[in-house]
């Protein structure tokens, strides 16, 4: 039986690590980000492959860095045939690539070579791809750039957001891997370079990069919502307020006002105007230290002073 050691850290690695334990493979360990403080409260949050190794009964690492870790030497005493990676947050160390017999492979929700980084799903849906998709490839000391060995592509709606498209990509990577991993294991999948000259990047999203730039079109805006949610989310200003903007829509309408203007108050919208004299509509926000709510409550409660005519995204947060 093949010995697999599992590294992955959210909701997107859990239908791959109940993927390999149902179809039989012996996971040795299962390696995941610490424990984590999370919201005003600070509550301390395990991860979701955490939780779902022990509900397997799989005993569980979780190194503040994997890199010169005991986690790393107990990988290695564990003798493992394979790593297999699914969304880990950590890179992984040359020496540690070098412990399996049989290597390392990792689930990439992307069609690499497009989007290498650590936030594939986010970039896809800001640059208005009609599809992405997920990668079985070998990892390399290079970040992303191993060989692949098998892709399938998944559209992306326009309803799609960043939550939306990785529970489907999950399903699609679990499915992929367990298709083509006893293939591989057998030697009889060869796996296939990646174009150098058609590589694309997906960093780490940037504090910075969560603001919305008015200048933009309705359309852009739209997209940058979208694939900031359900985090980290995309957020404006508004007289020194942080408004976190989780619902908009695109609007078939025309304005000569200057981008960032509030143009119209409607009934469950905020009218904004673009860039390129679009329009988009606010639905649901989130104002500083509230709760996310619709624009009608909104309106009604803290923001009862907002008016037509004042201008978001002015401020210096």
């Amino acid at each position: 039986m093949t010995k697999i050691v599992f590294m992955g850290t959210p909701e997107f690695s859990v239908p791959i690590l109940e993927g390999l334990v149902t179809a039989g493979y012996d996971i040795a360990a299962v390696v995941t980000q610490p424990d984590r403080a999370v919201g005003r409260k600070k509550k301390i949050i395990a991860s979701p492959v955490k939780n779902k190794a022990l509900e397997l009964g799989i005993s569980v690492l979780q190194p503040e860095k994997i890199s010169g870790s005991q986690e790393m030497e107990e990988i290695a005493q564990l003798r493992p045939d394979l790593i297999v990676t699914a969304a880990f947050g950590q890179f992984l160390p040359e020496k540690l690539l070098q412990i399996p017999a049989r290597g390392a492979l990792n689930v990439h929700a992307s069609l690499l070579p497009k989007y290498r980084g650590g936030a594939p799903v986010h970039y896809a849906i800001i640059n208005g791809e009609d599809e992405t998709g997920v990668s079985i490839m070998d990892m390399v000391k290079k970040m992303d750039a191993g060989s692949v060995y098998a892709q399938e592509a998944v559209s992306i709606t326009r309803e799609d957001d960043v939550g939306t498209m990785f529970t489907k990509l999950s399903y699609v990577g679990r499915d992929l891997l367990l298709k083509v991993l006893p293939q591989i294991l057998a030697g009889s999948l060869l796996s296939v370079e990646q174009d150098e000259q058609q590589v694309t990047f997906a960093p780490n999203i940037k504090p910075e990069e969560e603001i919305i730039d008015w200048q933009k079109t309705a359309q852009e805006i739209d997209q940058k919502v979208r694939g900031m949610r359900p985090w980290p989310i995309a957020y404006t200003t508004y007289q020194g307020n942080r408004w976190k903007i989780w619902s908009v829509s695109v609007l078939e309408e025309k304005t000569e006002e200057k981008p960032g203007t509030i143009i119209r108050s409607t009934k469950g919208q905020l009218w904004v105007a673009c860039g390129n004299q679009s329009v988009l509509a606010i639905e649901e926000l989130q104002p500083s230290g509230k709760n996310k709510q619709e624009v009608t409550d909104f309106l009604n409660g803290a923001g009862k002073n907002v008016a037509v005519g004042q201008q978001v995204g002015q401020d210096e947060l």
